[in-house]
């Protein structure tokens, strides 16, 4: 690394308050074990005026996940130890078993819980208790791919560990959290608060934007594994530095949790142990974003480098971004310039992925990128010379039967077919589940479609459907008990011998095809 020009570091810190717009956020700079940079602007409360500061405690969300695997090796060790627990949480599970080690990885083929419960008839903002997480999970009866053969984000793999963790160790995950990881750090005031509902100090989450003002966000959930530690940006710091003080260390904690992964085919994974693994440049980087309806928060650390960022929002703008355009900086990393190339008309268009039954949609946007809607938000991509349009996290190019599209993170590498045709008017009923135990009611309304989901957690709010081809629609779900939401989820509608309606499957990236059949 060049030497890091601290004066632009600093002019960036103090500019995002106006590129990430909102009520307030904190961000931190570590830099050999030191902090070099802390910025707080705004206010953790608008309503009662209190103002953002260092030590106001923050949800940490998703974050949680790598200090639940801290524990797991401080504690536990080898996490092939709770295979035979893990055995018995999901007895109901066919095929190819999921260990321990894969729930760590992501790589386990769970269904994520937080998307199940849209399914499960959840409203968001319901109630979800400690004691309705196991039912839901423990009902899995399929994987929605091989475990060991693919990466998918999954909540409850984390949430899963949190439980056997306990079991094993007969101690509480708040406990375990201050033993293995806040004390041995100094991350004086961090704390395990599951109870979305209650604000460990006052602090408020805000959904909306600069264009339709921003309102408090209502969480009712109860997280613990997954997510569920708050902290401040002075814990946070506190964590990079121990991380900075331990690197040198053979048995370090954080040494371990950033080990290299791989699949069952023995390919490099890109995640482990609850930490994401990228590059910026040829530097080595691992973090983890997190997320809660009216928070945003992100960490990177560079190894190498000795570097760490630190981004915290109360609100819901791109904390990723910008801790990632803060480490650019550090970095001295300029992004490559590369030629602009073109996609034919034809290119664009939907598309069925095969392996996960979900719709793919490319549409052109200004000279040479183009959105790719596949998984969950759009995704812009830089269309190559080569004919090869790129981001970060996908590759897409046309080939004779459709669009190949590679997704290195995910080791999936795949062909998805055009789609063509016009959706019929015919799919009105009730459809059951029987893994789920739980039912979609599909209603027209003088030809407009909507569907509800009814099961473990109640009646839904109805949710509009879009056709997209032969017997191919789309249900729109942009907010859920978790953030971000589902997005949109691909229902493809099954037909008997006759031609009439059987059944319907139904996916979204985090949750995959899962069968219904037609009951009424």
């Amino acid at each position: 690394m060049t030497t890091l020009d601290l004066p632009a570091l600093e002019r960036a810190v103090h500019a995002l308050p106006q590129q990430y717009r909102g009520p307030g956020g904190v961000v931190g700079v570590v830099k050999d074990g030191q902090v070099i940079l802390k910025h707080v602007w705004g206010y953790a409360d608008l309503a009662a005026r209190k103002p953002m500061s260092p030590d106001t405690l923050l949800p940490i969300c998703s974050i949680s996940k790598h200090f639940t695997c801290a524990v797991l090796l401080d504690t536990v060790g080898d996490p092939a130890r709770l295979d035979g627990a893990l055995d018995a949480y999901l007895p109901l599970i066919e095929g190819k078993r999921p260990t321990g080690a894969q729930l760590c990885h992501n790589q386990s083929g769970l269904r994520d819980y937080w998307a199940l419960t849209v399914l499960q008839g959840a409203v968001a903002d319901g109630v979800f208790r400690r004691e309705d997480a196991r039912p839901l999970l423990s009902r899995a009866r399929s994987t929605h791919f091989e475990p060991g053969t693919r990466y998918s984000y999954s909540n409850g793999n984390y949430r899963i560990l949190a439980d056997l963790i306990e079991d094993y160790t007969g101690r509480s995950l708040s406990e375990l959290y201050d033993r293995s990881a806040f004390g041995p750090a100094g991350m004086t005031t961090a704390a395990l608060t599951p109870d979305t509902s209650v604000s460990p100090n006052g602090v408020i989450g805000y959904e909306g934007n600069e264009a339709t003002g921003y309102f408090e966000a209502t969480n009712r959930i109860y997280w613990a594994g997954d997510a569920g530690i708050s902290a401040t940006l002075d814990d946070m710091l506190a964590w990079e530095c121990f991380i900075d003080r331990t690197r040198d260390d053979d048995d370090g904690l954080y040494r371990r949790l950033s080990a290299p992964q791989t699949y069952a085919d023995g390919g490099a994974a890109t995640y482990g142990f609850g930490l994401a693994h990228e590059t910026i440049g040829d530097v080595a980087i691992t973090g983890h974003g997190g997320a809660l309806r009216g928070f945003r928060c992100r960490r990177l650390h560079a190894a190498s480098e000795r570097l760490s960022i630190v981004v915290m929002f109360n609100h819901e703008a791109d904390a990723h971004a910008a801790a990632t355009a803060l480490m650019k900086i550090a970095l001295g990393h300029r992004d490559a310039e590369t030629e602009v190339g073109a996609w034919e008309s034809q290119q664009f268009g939907t598309f069925l992925e095969p392996e996960t039954g979900l719709a793919l949609s490319t549409r052109p946007l200004a000279t040479g990128r183009l959105e790719l809607r596949f998984a969950t938000a759009g995704d812009v991509l830089q269309i190559g010379t080569d004919g090869t349009a790129r981001s970060g996290a996908v590759s897409l190019s046309a080939n004779d039967t459709g669009l190949q599209m590679g997704r290195e993170r995910e080791n999936l590498v795949t062909t998805a077919q055009r789609v063509a045709g016009k959706a019929k008017p015919d799919i009105a009923g009730r459809y059951h589940s029987a893994e789920l135990d739980a039912d979609i009611e599909i209603v027209s309304t003088n030809g407009v479609f909507f569907a509800g989901f009814e099961g473990l957690l109640g009646k839904g709010a109805m949710h509009a459907m879009q056709p997209v081809a032969d017997d191919m629609w789309l249900v729109s779900c942009k907010r859920s008990m978790d953030a971000p939401a589902p997005g949109d989820w691909t229902v493809r509608i099954h037909r008997d011998g006759e031609g009439a309606v059987s059944g319907l499957t139904i996916g979204c990236w985090l949750a995959r095809q899962i069968g219904y059949i037609k009951v009424g």
